[in-house]
């Protein structure tokens, strides 16, 4: 079936589903044929550009206006009453046109007088955007935690409960604390769900009119609502349950369904995210297990890379050689029982070389009060609840001399696709999706729409540079950030990683030039570093958390003498982080430029041949104009080969998340 049952392709009239009134609503997963994933594939490059086009926005932001007469004057007791009658008419009619057009009208008239902020005509077309189940694509500095507002208060207004979220805790307490005064003064309930929230506090945010929470926290909700109902999933048994009052498992219950959601950043979360599925785990280790994985890593540092084991780092992946299988045969030959296993030993070696060879501190991790914490590698940020699984997290504790924390057995696991496909209604929004919008709509059925920018932009974009190694490049950066330092430009250098950000600030420092530095060390600093990145010659340094969800104002001096300058110190894997970064300039009309400054050993190049790369060094030495044109044409090709590798690997979780959803049907369990 290529369109879903909450989508109208002209936009007509969009009526609430039924479903959304049933206890813990959510949208069912049918299996398709292999016919229909073909038909819904070739649909993908032809239905999202024809929906985005028929989306009548002028009419749309006329119909508001036109709506703004019959308030104008009115106090907010006055707006709070034609809040609930519109309500009240949307839950008959649903969500007409006319009627999204006065709601919409209705908050900005509320959200003018409480917080002085009233809505632009581009975010009246995000939030009608948004409430057709798509995904906006709204320009870094337009205002999308505003434009939300609309599509979730009008959602929540006609009796549908709506979450709103975020890619982390700060985001979500700060959206939080903003946007409330609206929702309060149009007599709605609003909630708050981050990590730091316990148990019982849980339940009664979620049973707001709206809640704020993250992917990762109403996720392993969900999950955690799995292993209470088990094998009783069903919305008659939840019924059943309801009826025996205290003794019921639904008393138990964190959800209450999963009615509508607005993604932010909704490319990080549907694509970037998805690629890792997320666990519960539960049971405890025991002292043979950590004997056995710091016997593992030992062992490990005895094999010889490229003799015993070759490492595909574009690929992430370790795989024996003939003389290796026969040298670990000989090595754990005296060992115990458990190490007798060829698989077994060559799996649990393959992990321990991983912790060796593929994941690296100050890149893929950090080590904060003795623990070892995740980094994301597309915001920086670093995932204190997350864990590497199958004894990965345990290894590289070893590895790095902290205290091992337990291995823990999987009881329950899903992935971020499986997950967000079973709300009844879904919406995004984010500055980066043009990119992906065929897998967008092929996974999750969601069609992307591009929003203008409220004001023309003004960014420029200054050549790419290439250099030859690490070393040069930084030293390039930092002779650029001074020529602009001494010229009272503040300058934004984004980097990859944390050990990147730390090699950037050594290059700066030898400059003799002082700067703020932003990466997972820090980030609980991030809005006060990034509140002063746009004073006079002010120089900061960040990884990529500063192009998500933070906003950089300009002294109006620096707006004159040519505003943000942006320089990318590397690459990233997918071209929307790049241009995540290079959005933090020339936002909301502002002036503005960006560079990329980047080397031929940058890990994006890490899969290209030492042949390639000589050839590359040769044409440089020969002449500079030729070596740079060859060499940045191979960087964008790396970058385009590992965004393909990328979705290959989504659309294999997918698949196997498809399988295991099968195999687990017949005991009557879905995750």
């Amino acid at each position: 079936m290529i369109f879903s049952g909450n989508q109208s392709l002209l936009f007509k009239q969009h009526h609430i589903p039924p479903a959304s009134h049933e206890l813990r609503p959510e949208r069912d997963q049918p299996r398709t044929s292999k016919l229909d994933q073909f038909v819904h594939h070739v649909a993908s490059f032809v239905i999202p550009p024809v929906q985005s086009r028929l989306i009548r926005r002028k009419i749309f932001c006329r119909k508001v206006h036109n709506h703004a007469a019959s308030l104008q004057g009115l106090g907010l007791d006055e707006l709070r009453k034609q809040a609930f009658l519109t309500g009240c008419k949307m839950r008959a009619q649903g969500f007409t046109e006319d009627l999204a057009a006065r709601s919409f009208c209705i908050i900005r008239e509320v959200a003018g007088q409480v917080i002085g902020l009233r809505h632009y005509d581009v975010q009246l077309f995000g939030g009608w955007v948004m409430l057709n189940n798509m995904v906006a694509e709204m320009n870094t500095g337009e205002g999308k935690t505003l434009t939300a507002t609309l599509t979730a208060a009008t959602v929540a207004l006609a009796g549908i409960p709506v979450h709103v979220i975020s890619v982390n805790d700060y985001l979500t307490r700060r959206d939080t604390g903003e946007m409330s005064p609206v929702y309060h003064a149009l007599g709605l309930s609003v909630g708050c769900v981050t990590l730091d929230v316990d148990y019982a506090d849980r339940r009664k945010e979620y049973l707001a009119d709206i809640t704020y929470t993250t992917n990762n926290d109403v996720c392993f909700d969900y999950l955690r609502d799995k292993l209470v109902l088990r094998d009783r999933a069903h919305s008659t048994q939840i019924y059943a349950d309801y009826l025996l009052g205290q003794r019921g498992r639904g008393r138990e219950l964190i959800l209450r369904g999963l009615h509508f959601a607005i993604v932010d950043e909704a490319d990080s979360v549907f694509v970037d995210e998805a690629r890792t599925p997320l666990v519960i785990s539960g049971g405890e280790g025991n002292q043979e297990q950590i004997a056995f994985y710091e016997e593992a890593l030992t062992l490990g540092r005895c094999l010889q890379q490229d003799e015993d084991f070759t490492v595909d780092l574009a690929k992430r992946s370790i795989k024996f050689t003939d003389k290796g299988r026969v040298f670990i045969k000989e090595l754990v030959a005296d060992k115990g029982v458990a190490w007798q296993g060829k698989l077994r030993r060559e799996e649990i070696l393959s992990r321990a070389l991983s912790a060796l060879c593929l994941f690296h501190l100050d890149e893929h991790y950090v080590v904060s009060d003795g623990k070892v914490q995740i980094v994301d590698e597309f915001t920086g940020r670093v995932m204190p609840d997350r864990s590497w699984e199958q004894g990965l997290h345990q290894l590289i504790e070893v590895k790095e001399g902290c205290e091992m924390t337990e291995q823990r057995q999987t009881l329950a696991r899903i992935s971020y696709q499986r997950f967000f496909r079973k709300y009844r209604m879904l919406a995004g929004m984010t500055g980066t999706a043009r990119e992906i919008r065929r897998e967008l709509w092929a996974i999750y059925g969601l069609t992307t729409v591009t929003i203008p920018p409220n004001k023309p932009i003004c960014r420029t974009a200054w050549p790419d540079y290439l250099l030859m190694n690490e070393d040069e490049k930084f030293q390039e950066i930092a002779r650029q950030v001074k020529k602009l330092h001494d010229e009272d430009r503040p300058v934004l250098v984004g980097t990859r990683s944390v050990i990147g950000s730390e090699k950037a600030g050594v290059a700066l420092s030898a400059a003799g030039l002082s700067f703020q530095i932003l990466n997972a060390k820090q980030d609980q600093k991030e809005a006060d570093v990034v509140a002063m990145a746009g004073e006079p010659g002010c120089i900061t340094i960040a990884t990529n958390m500063a192009g998500r969800g933070t906003d950089i104002k300009l002294d109006p001096f620096v707006r004159e003498i040519g505003g943000l300058h942006v320089i990318l110190s590397e690459r990233h894997e997918a071209a929307r982080i790049d241009r995540q970064l290079i959005g933090r300039c020339g936002r909301q009309g502002d002036s503005g430029s960006f560079q990329a400054i980047v080397a031929l050993d940058d890990l994006l190049l890490i899969s290209c041949s030492k042949c390639t790369k000589k050839i590359i060094a040769l044409c440089y030495r020969l002449s500079p104009w030729l070596g740079q044109g060859l060499g940045l044409y191979i960087y964008k090709r790396a970058q385009k080969s590992q965004e393909k590798y990328h979705a290959l690997i989504r659309r294999e979780l997918m698949k196997q998340d498809t399988q295991q959803g099968d195999l687990l049907s017949f005991s009557g369990k879905v995750e």
